[in-house]
């Protein structure tokens, strides 16, 4: 039969279904024509078309997620058929619509080159999945949502997971797993990058958790990962179904001389004064965080406009690709409170709100907010709240059926319906009480405390503390509070405290940094925030930090690092430990102002003091009776950072900023208003700098006693493997000989000693300095120990490890039978360096140094007996001598000398007859000088 009709269908029992057959063949869905099979089985149901009416078109990107079609041969051999059915023709599978997992590709323009965006390729089951590319650098991101909302809350279900794959750069982890461990600090503030501009956009209402994975796939070095995983985010949430406002990109913005650049490379950025990132929609600014040398506000409005303008043209070419393939957003899913709520939760709590909001401390004013929002849940949620006007309403009758007891004698009462058998009396309406979910009350109760909250600074131009917009609160400091600390200072605005503690140390204190490239890399400063529960009055975990801790502690460690000493004028690493010990907003601001003070009290040579503030901002005044002029606030409280639409966070001094971040939590400010919040926050920091030079006690600006010392040295780089020693057995033996906690070596010659004291560090730098100095002929070294006696001479160490020898015929003026009769072991002597040999070995002379005596008081008979070179290259050191002492033992002027007595009273004539000739290079002894002193190969002999 399977021959006879070529238009048929079959069913294939599910365990008999291979995964790449699924792909050759179409599913039939009407299931309820056939009648033949058991409900129980299970079966899918294939369709096959006459075989000449298959085209078949090679495998490209465009077709490649298209289904094709098998032959029937091919499909008998590998399936039992169980029954056989007439089918029409599929006319379908020809010119096929296209599916919707087509690949779609699209080039943005970024600055002088273009990224590739791609989706539908790849990760087809997820909502939406896209990959973005920029030069070899691949950032793969994908976004799922939930099927099922959670219960309404306060905040968007968003969570984001950033993660750099070391095989996109060609490498495995270093560590014993080799893969990929825990989030690393850097990964953790790109995936606050893509949180922030993200969740402004996210349209309330929506609860179903969402959830954004960004992978780095491939990394060139020179691309960076961080603005293009931004804009994979908000590409991958404007195709999925999650509803959002519009869509938002990211780019960084470099200052390379005069020029503004985007998206600069790696090698650009390390001569760019600016370090600026910037995220938004076409039309608004969502998210800024940026670091810079104390550039002017005016330079940084003009960086922020060269940024809006390139992300304006990302989100317009992206919008484009979401009409083409984007999902239907899930509009539908929004569940918002109900309107009346908010009268209900004004009417019953809204007096007591305005008292509770003028409360200035903040614990009174939290525990008086959970009260009364605790009454308000009791009557919305448990008892039912009837209206004031419903109560009032009474004109309504209630129909109240009454049965007649007499039917003959009917008698209609005033005010009464005669009905027949049944009377209706009027009566008042009983209102129904409203009952309402706590989710929805929560949510309304904290929106009409900020509503209300807004109001009073708008209307009465007064803040909850009673301060105007531009005032700051109270502000002291103190230092040197710890000890034993290298560097202490407390600092408390308001309600805001930060315990700033800083400390100092070598290299091997430095934190190690596992980036993407092969490179090792170390910070010799950083800065890291906690934020203990306590510090708000509250119970709460207390563990490792927080993504929210790690994003605070970095953009405070970027504030302080312009005013630090280079490494070479300050060979220290320093940490900086802020705690928050009070907290009322603005705490990564007062951690910048602790910090500053702690590193001064650390006697670290910071160019000048840092201060930070926090800036609001109340956006539509016009709802509150205002001009609609954005109002700005100046050092904003937590109430007004979670009721306010702004929170911009500025530090630098007078001159500019080094950092900055501002956070929107409405669609976005524009430029004006930034001026506005820069230079509001300017005055500002003028005057916290006032405020934080009246600091008593002040800050020590020294070294604590505690604080360890640190020399710094330079040898020849040839030297160094002399310090380090065969496997580190040199250096390893010099830190425990003289107690120094380390010494680090550098490729280029610089050596760092550190050590507790000033004597362990001494010794340790003379031993390093003899192993690597370079002795040069005719220096003099003072005060020397003599090690050891040997025959022909003594051993003396010019430096720790370093001797030379100094010959018997060197260690005094006149004759010397045995050196004991000139030195001893122990004894303290200057010499100075007459001879290096081949071999480096040195030789030394005390008598070079003796005052010269004249030629008649030596003695005429003493001899000369000095032993000749090929006596002295075979002499044996003393037990216990090194080879670094060893030095040939022969003469600093000659290689041999004559024995010989001269007698003055004898012909010196015929004295040189009588001896025989000799080759010329032998010495000679002429005596026709008058003086009595031989000489020797035409010079004096000096022994005086």
């Amino acid at each position: 039969m399977l021959a006879a009709n070529p238009n048929y269908s079959f069913y294939v029992p599910l365990s008999k279904l291979r995964a790449s057959d699924s792909k050759k063949f179409k599913i039939l869905s009407n299931f309820s024509s056939v009648n033949c099979f058991p409900p129980s089985k299970k079966f899918h149901f294939w369709s096959i078309p006459p075989s000449n009416a298959v085209q078949r078109t090679p495998r490209t990107r465009e077709n490649r997620s298209r289904s094709s079609v098998g032959s029937c041969g091919s499909l008998c051999s590998k399936f039992p058929i169980g029954a056989c059915l007439a089918a029409e023709p599929d006319t379908q599978s020809v010119d096929a619509p296209q599916q919707p997992f087509a690949p779609h590709s699209i080039k943005i323009p970024v600055g002088d080159r273009y990224i590739l965006v791609e989706t539908g390729h790849i990760g087809r089951q997820a909502s939406s999945a896209v990959t973005v590319t920029d030069g070899e650098t691949i950032i793969y991101t994908t976004v799922c949502l939930a099927d099922v909302p959670n219960e309404p809350s306060d905040f968007f279900p968003l969570t984001v997971n950033y993660q750099e794959r070391f095989s996109a750069a060609g490498r495995t982890s270093g560590g014993f797993f080799k893969r990929e461990g825990r989030t690393k600090d850097h990964e953790v503030l790109i995936c606050r990058l893509i949180d922030r501009p993200l969740r402004p956009t996210m349209l309330k209402g929506f609860y179903h958790e969402t959830q954004i994975l960004s992978w780095v796939m491939s990394y060139d070095g020179l691309h960076p990962p961080d603005s293009l995983a931004v804009t994979a985010a908000g590409i991958a949430v404007a195709l999925s179904e999650v509803p959002n406002s519009g869509v938002i990109a990211g780019v960084r913005i470099g200052l390379i001389g005069d020029k503004f650049v985007v998206n600069p490379t790696t090698k650009e950025m390390e001569d760019s004064k600016l370090d600026l990132f910037l995220a938004g929609t076409d039309s608004a600014i969502l998210m800024i965080e940026g670091y810079c040398d104390f550039l002017p506000e005016e330079k940084l409005l003009e960086a922020v406009e060269v940024g809006q303008n390139a992300v304006r043209v990302i989100c317009m070419a992206v919008e484009s690709l979401v009409k083409k393939c984007g999902k239907p957003k899930m509009f539908d899913a929004i569940k918002l409170p109900p309107p009346k709520l908010y009268k209900h939760v004004e009417e019953i709590a809204g007096d007591e709100l305005v008292e509770t909001l003028q409360i200035k401390n903040k614990i009174p004013r939290r525990r008086a907010l959970s009260s009364l929002e605790a009454k308000v849940l009791n009557i919305l949620t448990e008892e039912g709240f009837v209206s004031k006007t419903e109560a009032s309403f009474t004109s309504e009758v209630l129909p109240v059926l009454v049965e007649s007891e007499d039917e003959d004698e009917e008698v209609v009462v005033d005010g009464e319906v005669d009905e027949g058998d049944v009377h209706i009396k009027p009566a008042p309406k009983k209102p129904t009480p409203l009952l309402y979910s706590v989710g929805d009350v929560k949510l309304v109760f904290k929106e009409v405390s900020s509503k209300f909250l807004r109001r009073r600074i708008v209307e009465d131009g007064k803040r909850s503390d009673g301060r105007n917009p531009e005032d700051l609160r109270s502000i002291n400091s103190c230092c040197g509070i710890l000890p034993r600390a290298h560097g202490s200072a407390l600092f408390t605005r308001g309600e805001t405290q930060s315990l700033a503690v800083a400390t100092l140390g070598d290299k091997q204190m430095a934190q190690r940094i596992d980036n993407l490239v092969d490179e090792e890399e170390f910070k010799r400063f950083y800065l890291q925030y906690s934020f203990p529960p306590s510090c708000v009055g509250e119970v709460g975990r207390a563990g490792a930090p927080s993504r929210r801790e790690i994003g605070h502690g970095i953009l405070a460690e970027r504030a302080l690092e312009p005013i630090l000493p280079s490494e070479n004028a300050f060979p220290y690493t320093i940490r900086v430990e802020s705690t928050i010990t009070e907290s009322n907003g603005s705490s990564s601001m007062a951690s910048v102002c602790g910090g500053c003070l702690a590193l001064q009290d650390a006697g670290v040579p910071v160019r000048c003091s840092i201060a930070g503030i926090a800036m609001g901002m109340v956006l539509d005044t016009e709802e509150f009776g205002g001009d609609g002029t954005p109002l700005i606030l100046s050092d904003i409280t937590g109430g007004e950072d979670a009721s306010g639409d702004m929170d911009f966070k500025v530090a630098g001094n007078d001159d500019g900023v080094t950092a900055f971040q501002m956070d929107i939590k409405v669609g976005g400010i524009t430029l004006p208003v930034m001026r506005q919040a820069l230079l509001q926050a300017k005055e500002g920091r003028k005057h916290i700098l006032v405020e934080m030079s009246k600091c008593f006690p002040p800050p020590s600006k020294k070294l604590s006693r505690y604080a360890p010392l640190i020399h710094v040295m330079k040898v020849k780089p040839d030297k160094i493997n002399l310090i380090i020693g065969s496997g580190g057995k040199k250096v390893k033996s010099i830190i425990e000989e003289t107690g120094v906690e380390s010494i680090d070596t550098q490729d280029d010659g610089i050596v760092k000693i550190t050590a507790k004291d000033l004597s362990s560090l001494e010794k340790s730098k003379a031993i390093i300095s003899s192993l690597t100095m370079v002795p040069t002929i005719g220096d003099v070294y003072r005060n020397c120990e003599i090690k050891s006696i040997a025959p022909y001479g003594a051993f003396v160490e010019i430096a720790p490890g370093r001797e030379g020898l100094c010959h018997i015929s060197e260690l005094s003026a006149s004759w010397l039978a045995k050196a004991e009769d000139a030195v001893k072991v122990g004894d303290r002597v200057d010499v100075k360096l007459i001879e290096i040999n081949e071999k480096g070995q040195l030789r030394l002379s005390i008598r070079a140094l003796l005052p010269k005596s004249s030629p008649e008081t030596l003695n005429k008979k003493q001899r000369i007996d000095i032993p000749s070179k090929e006596t002295t290259d075979n002499i044996e050191l003393p037990e216990g001598r090194s080879l670094d002492a060893k030095v040939e033992a022969r003469p600093p002027v000659v290689d041999k000398f004559v024995k010989r007595f001269i007698n003055p009273g004898k012909d010196a004539t015929k004295t040189n007859k009588s001896m025989p000739k000799k080759a010329s290079n032998k010495p000679a002894i002429d005596t026709s000088k008058t003086s009595e002193s031989p000489v020797i190969n035409g010079e004096e002999a000096k022994f005086g």
